[in-house]
């Protein structure tokens, strides 16, 4: 019953036959409690009979001494002994002692059956059903999440952030870890061609949204293999409509596991997030979700670094604009982001006002101090955990 039954599947799977013997027993765990029981019962019961023979005709009835001594045997070599065995080593044991309950389930079938028709009775009392024992076999994200967690060194550390994160994205949506419209770079067709240019030579990007004026005006989406004919015409004044490709949109409201299965059926990298009235909201890169799942890569956190100035006393100071995600993962905190992924949002959404300077507010056992406000949004703020 220790058993793990995700090493026995791996044993089967290697045509193991006393792995795949102890599956089919565990498929049927009350047919195997009652092989085990109605088997142990009949030898403690055919064993306290025989001792108590031996005692009556050997020993002048001394009971008592039969007793203490059937006692001891069964604790040292029915109990103790074999239930430490199977529990160090419990897929080893179960393959072993699979054939003979096998066995001991066919001989005894006709008295099981009975016995488990007066339990089953019994256990409706109770409500139980024990078809309901297979569920306890499926573990929700949570568990297996704790199970990652519990695995030590079978599993390298790095692998077991990856898995979890994986596992974790489910519960987020691409609004989560999107580029706010704000602070989407992109080529503004209204400005000069030297600005356009540093744009593109400067980015880290292969793909740049191309707008005229506003990123809600957006004109498709340049890709730089295409830039040098891209610039041309735009020094030259020329429509550029036909460099670039369709943009590509998504809801900032999709699940992140269903937005990557997205991109990859679409063949797709990166498309600009709108909400429910198609406003744009914001840019979503594949890579974007990588990041997600294997962690921030090295310009990344020396940005975060840059971004979240940590202090002696364990507190941050950072722009109100940060994303309260990055902030948590950034120094393992729990600040609250259901409905606003900005540290400003959460702030404003709190005191249902903007903020004002030297102001000071407590959100979840987190210390906010407004330090400096600028064009009505907060520019530097102080952080600390109480």
């Amino acid at each position: 019953m220790a058993a793990n039954k995700i090493k026995l599947k791996n044993l089967s799977k290697k045509r193991d036959r006393g792995a795949k013997r102890a599956l089919k027993l565990l498929k049927k765990p009350d047919l195997l409690l009652a092989t085990i029981l109605v088997g142990n019962n009949f030898a403690n019961i055919l064993a306290s009979s025989i001792v108590t023979i031996i005692m009556l005709n050997y020993f002048g009835g001394n009971v008592l001494l039969g007793a203490v001594l059937l006692t001891t045997f069964i604790l040292i070599f029915s109990e103790i002994t074999p239930k430490t065995m199977a529990a160090v080593k419990p897929e080893s044991f179960a393959k072993r002692s699979s054939l003979l309950l096998k066995t001991l389930l066919y001989i005894l079938r006709p008295l099981i059956a009975v016995t488990n028709y007066i339990s089953s009775i019994v256990l409706g009392i109770f409500n139980i059903n024990v078809k309901d024992a297979k569920d306890n076999d499926n573990l929700n994200t949570q568990e297996l999440k704790t199970l990652l967690d519990e695995s030590g060194d079978l599993i390298p550390k790095q692998y077991r952030g990856m898995l979890s994160s994986i596992l974790g994205m489910e519960e987020l949506v691409v609004e989560d870890i999107m580029t706010p419209a704000s602070e989407v770079i992109g080529i503004d067709i209204d400005l000069d061609y030297e600005t356009n240019k540093k744009i593109i030579e400067s980015s880290e990007y292969t793909r740049l949204p191309v707008y005229k004026n506003s990123i809600d005006n957006e004109l498709g989406t340049l890709h730089l293999k295409n830039s040098h004919s891209f610039l041309e015409r735009l020094e030259a004044k020329e429509n550029v409509q036909n460099i670039l490709t369709k943009t590509y949109f998504v809801s900032q409201s999709t699940a992140l596991m269903k937005q990557l299965m997205e991109f990859q059926d679409n063949d797709k990298n990166m498309a600009l997030v709108v909400d429910e009235y198609g406003e744009i909201e914001g840019l979503i890169t594949i890579e974007d979700i990588f990041k997600e799942i294997a962690g921030k890569f090295g310009s990344d956190k020396i940005e975060l670094e840059k971004e979240f100035t940590k202090l002696k006393d364990g507190s941050i100071i950072t722009d109100g604009n940060s994303r309260i995600r990055d902030l948590n993962n950034f120094v393992n905190w729990s600040i609250p982001e259901d409905s606003s992924k900005t540290i400003n949002g959460l702030i404003t959404e709190h005191l249902d006002q903007i903020p004002n300077a030297n102001l000071c507010v407590e959100i979840n056992k987190y210390r906010f101090e407004v330090l400096k406000i600028e064009d009505n949004s907060i520019s530097k703020i102080k952080i600390k955990k109480k």
